[in-house]
């Protein structure tokens, strides 16, 4: 009995495989470039590695089968391409703003909100979102920047000795902070135990993210059950979704208290009134993402379920994107003291010229601090790849895809695509000055992606990065512990090292 139920289970499978990959669907995809594949599993084996040595592999194909190559698992197929002109088809193009099936390994976690929804749903929540990120909003949380910036540098004042032995969780509190005062409107700088703790589970939760991704059986739910992974997924989500339901509760309990009234339509001008808080830290006037979620809800246009979907998806993209990049940032900087110094010159000069304060004018002056800031993201794109599904045929360079082909947008490797940068690995803020960029292809430089489907916080990530960047080099010089060359990087949503990265601030005593 066991042995005719093995035999037709084989006999499945590999006429399952016969059609698979001789039908119309795989003989496309088979004459594109890619490994050799094995029976059955395809290219599975070459991602049952470390997550480093995976991060290693998938660069080393696509240098070796530039611009575009394809890896099989089991039955699906994963196409990978780098060329600015796949970029512009698949970004530029409104009938593709499909995620790849990757994206669905965070719905445990995010469910469907604005960074994995699809079609009219994501429609819909983008236009709800939108208003929380516009200038005018942005503007009035310059000062919970400023504060945040300040706290940061007093808290590393505090650090035993000049070296900082995690440099990535300690910018993580702070940016997990602004992003909560700005979009959800609580402040946690006195619940260190409940910040620490959701840092934790982000962080192992991106872990379990990485591990599934090398491992197709597991995208389907019965198989990571029997996982202990799978049981790993369930406690930190526990930790995730109590942490942004205690959020959106206390924020409805002021919209209770307060009867609704929030002031939407309020200039507000009263730099007194916008700063108060009540007994939980909520910000009483400020709106912030999460009022905006409430009063859709209000509205009919969202429920529970959905604001605890958008905060999810922001608390994490909005603390973690942005604190990595201020780490390559730093490291950079302390690599390269010519451009740490004059950076700094610019930062003291603004400083200094308009009494020691940063606002949305003064940050305008900082031009060679973005460019340091734009160089960084180019080198090391806070999220180095993302995934896209075909909704109809199109065509990629010579290469013809079919309907429902998961994609892989590889935009860390065109950052250093030399055809496109001269010295693609070599540290250059001017390569963003007006006259060098004008001739550049426009899908060559998307740390932030592009199109209709482009980060809705870009702004907001600059505007933050900039604020933090600025006290920072106004109260410390940089000195490296660990050098870029020497990191592994891990397989995942976010480009992190392996290992903890380590630096040195030195304080200036002459601060502005």
């Amino acid at each position: 009995m066991i042995i005719t139920i093995l035999f037709s289970l084989f006999l499945f499978v590999s006429l399952h495989y016969i059609i698979l990959h001789y039908g119309k669907y795989g003989r496309i995809l088979n004459s594109l470039p890619g490994p050799p594949i094995l029976p059955i599993i395809g290219n599975v084996h070459h991602a049952l590695v470390s997550s480093s040595n995976l991060w290693i592999f998938m660069n080393k194909m696509s240098d070796q089968y530039y611009p575009i190559f394809k890896l099989w698992g089991f039955t699906a197929a994963l196409v990978h391409t780098r060329h600015p002109d796949d970029f512009q088809i698949l970004f530029g193009n409104t009938k593709f703003t499909q995620k790849g099936y990757m994206y669905k390994l965070l719905a445990p976690w995010f469910s469907t909100g604005l960074l994995t929804s699809s079609g009219r749903k994501w429609q819909i929540r983008r236009k709800i979102l939108t208003p929380a990120f516009h200038s005018d909003m942005l503007n009035k949380f310059v000062d919970v920047f400023v504060k945040e910036g300040e706290y940061l540098v007093k808290s590393l004042k505090s650090e035993e000795g000049v070296v900082v032995n995690d440099l990535f969780h300690t910018i993580s509190k702070h940016t997990l902070n602004m992003i909560c005062e700005t979009a959800m409107g609580i402040s946690l700088n006195d619940e260190d135990e409940f910040q620490h703790k959701y840092l934790k589970a982000a962080s192992d939760m991106e872990g379990v993210f990485a591990y599934k991704t090398a491992r197709p059986w597991l995208f389907y739910d019965f198989f990571l059950k029997f996982d202990p992974k799978g049981r790993r997924q369930s406690e930190l989500l526990k930790t995730l979704h109590g942490f942004t339901r205690k959020i959106i509760q206390e924020r409805k309990e002021y919209h209770y208290q307060s009867n609704g009234s929030t002031d939407f339509n309020k200039n507000s001008s009263d730099d007194n009134d916008n700063v108060e808080s009540n007994d939980v830290g909520i910000r009483k006037r400020r709106l912030a993402l999460l009022d905006i979620l409430i009063e859709a809800h209000r509205n009919n246009q969202i429920d529970d379920e959905g604001i605890r979907e958008e905060v999810d998806t922001f608390m994490f993209t909005g603390h973690d994107t942005t604190a990595i990049a201020v780490c390559y940032t730093i490291m950079l900087l302390a690599e390269h003291k010519e451009a740490q110094d004059r950076v700094r010159a610019e930062v003291k000069a603004v400083l200094k010229e308009n009494e020691g304060k940063l606002n949305m004018s003064t940050l305008q002056d900082l031009s060679y601090l973005e460019r340091c800031i734009k160089e960084s993201l180019r080198l090391y794109p806070s999220v180095p790849r993302i995934g896209r599904k075909t909704e109809k045929e199109l065509k990629l360079g010579n290469c013809k895809l079919p309907s429902s082909t998961e994609v892989l947008v590889d935009i860390y490797n065109i950052h250093r695509d030399p055809r496109y940068w001269p010295n693609p690995d070599i540290f250059d803020p001017d390569r963003f000055l007006p006259e060098n960029s004008k001739s550049r292809h426009p899908y060559v430089y998307v740390p932030f992606g592009a199109g209709s489907r482009n980060c809705i916080g870009k702004r907001f990530a600059m505007l933050e990065l900039k604020i933090i960047m600025s006290f920072l080099l106004n109260n410390y010089f940089f000195e490296s512990v660990d050098y870029l060359k020497d990191i592994s990087f891990l397989t995942g949503i976010i480009m992190k090292p392996a290992h903890r990265i380590r630096t040195k601030f030195i304080p200036i005593k002459d601060t502005c």
